[in-house]
């Protein structure tokens, strides 16, 4: 008798006692729960996302994520609405995505390191890291050329560790952000900024809306990369719905959707923020749509833009 209720004792304790298995909830069953997708979003990243002079967060990136929303809300059967988290820093985007905080993010640089954390999507753009200087500036962007010279870098960012390999004696100023960095360049507190070619060419233009004032240099970028969404880990199911926005979005783009071309070329197209080639764009987004599986179009988004 006292070996059966002291075994049944000890069941009792371990259940309580240990910590339960509780399976995690992923993204695509919380907004199912919720109805909210929870988007991280710094504020000084034009073309990607931006605060314009009515107070809105407009970019590239935004409306990107907005075709995701839809591409969720289609497979959930219910409406979603979108809730920006703003990051302060590049770095802060994976933590939060880790704690469950946000639940996706763009506008951020691939590189094999920061995929040990979160899962990319497909690229929807791709970038490199060059300088922005005054056009009058005799830097070549040579790395001999940079030694002394104090070069802005934000914080954690990508452009500050390739800046720290590429030319060890170049003197690197913080900056909170590639708009801070134009208002300090102008003044000639720095002799260059280091960053992002689409995010300085952005930042440049709201700096000086004609665009004279500065140029970009290299020719060549130091560092290439594409520029993704990232989700968290083990969300597979999410990360489908979002590669399959990114790719309807290319795929419309190319057929000449009207809705598509226009929000594409507000941002990069030949007239938009950071001005590209159609071509260019066009031929981009041929190059990642072969590597996946073309997704029908319905009739009604199907026929070109006359």
């Amino acid at each position: 008798m006292w070996n059966k209720w002291s075994a049944l004792l000890l069941g009792l304790l371990l259940t309580t006692a240990l910590p339960q298995a509780v399976k995690a909830e992923t993204v695509i069953e919380k907004v199912a729960r919720t109805g909210v997708l929870s988007v991280g979003a710094r504020l000084d990243m034009l073309p990607y996302a931006y605060i314009n002079d009515q107070q809105e967060l407009v970019g590239f990136s935004v409306d990107l994520t907005k075709l995701i929303r839809d591409e969720v809300q289609e497979e959930l059967g219910r409406p979603v609405a979108i809730q920006v988290q703003v990051v302060d820093s590049q770095n802060d985007f994976f933590p939060d995505l880790q704690t469950g905080k946000i639940d996706i993010a763009c506008s951020m640089q691939f590189t094999w390191e920061r995929a040990k954390f979160a899962d990319y999507s497909i690229p929807y753009s791709i970038s490199g890291i060059r300088l922005l200087v005054k056009k009058d500036s005799s830097l070549t962007g040579l790395p001999g050329s940079l030694g002394g010279k104090r070069v802005g870098v934000v914080p954690g960012s990508l452009s500050q560790e390739v800046m720290k390999a590429l030319q060890p004696q170049a003197v690197l100023v913080p900056l909170r952000g590639s708009e801070d960095g134009g208002n300090e360049l102008g003044s000639g507190k720095i002799d260059a900024i280091a960053g992002d070619t689409l995010i300085l060419g952005g930042n440049a233009l709201r700096v000086n809306p004609t665009g004279d004032g500065f140029k970009l240099i290299p020719q060549e970028s130091y560092a290439r990369y594409g520029i993704s969404c990232i989700v968290p880990k083990n969300n597979s199911t999410f990360l489908y719905l979002v590669n399959r926005a990114i790719v309807r979005m290319m795929q419309g783009y190319i057929l000449g959707v009207p809705a598509t071309v226009e929000m594409v070329d507000r941002w990069v197209g030949p007239n938009g923020m950071v001005p590209l080639p159609a071509d260019q764009v066009r031929s981009y987004f041929q190059t990642v749509i072969m590597s996946h599986e073309q997704i029908p179009l319905p009739p009604s988004e199907s026929k070109p833009a006359s």
